[in-house]
């Protein structure tokens, strides 16, 4: 019953929410990261697991991370083990993997659920098909990727499949950062 009514709340919360600027979350160091601090940017919010055929993806968004944010881009890695375990480490030992294995330096969180009743805030936002229709639904596996417009709002999500560097992606990131 706790668990469904944790659920009904921040499902609740996310449909009052008005962009992505009013969530806060955990750095993968434990810091508080309140997402109005990059009011003003395109952000690509993207659900990671270390140990899944999409892993080699971190490649492609450290590279897109270092072409474009110069002009306002931010990427946000969300460790997530919602699939198939896939992401079942610490934030430490997540942390360590991505900066060893890829070299990553775009802005890591804390593991999250993105999915199923205990989904966090910023998720049940983005999935919430009341909020954003045209970009909303559940998550369906790692590497999900959200592009978030200048004034917080979601504006395109590209699954799975579909590669950071791909040129559609690239598109919508320069369609957004010229707004």
């Amino acid at each position: 019953m706790f668990v469904l009514t944790l659920c009904v709340a921040a499902t609740a919360m996310a449909s009052a929410v008005k962009s992505v600027y009013n969530f806060t979350m955990k750095s993968i160091d434990g810091q508080p990261v309140a997402l109005k601090q990059y009011r003003g940017k395109v952000l690509m919010i993207v659900n990671v697991a270390s140990k899944c055929g999409f892993t080699p993806q971190y490649s492609a968004l450290e590279s897109v991370y270092e072409k474009y944010k110069g002009q306002g881009l931010i990427i946000f890695g969300v460790p997530a083990n919602n699939f198939a375990q896939q992401e079942p480490g610490t934030d430490q030992e997540i942390k360590t993997f991505c900066r060893n294995k890829y070299a990553v330096s775009f802005p890591m969180m804390s593991k999250v659920s993105v999915a199923g009743e205990d989904k966090t805030p910023l998720y049940a936002y983005l999935t919430d098909t009341t909020q954003n229709p045209k970009f909303a639904g559940e998550i369906k596996w790692n590497f999900t990727k959200f592009l978030v417009d200048r004034t917080g709002k979601p504006v395109a999500r590209f699954e799975p499949a579909v590669k950071p560097d791909s040129p559609e992606v690239a598109a919508a990131i320069e369609a957004a950062l010229k707004k």
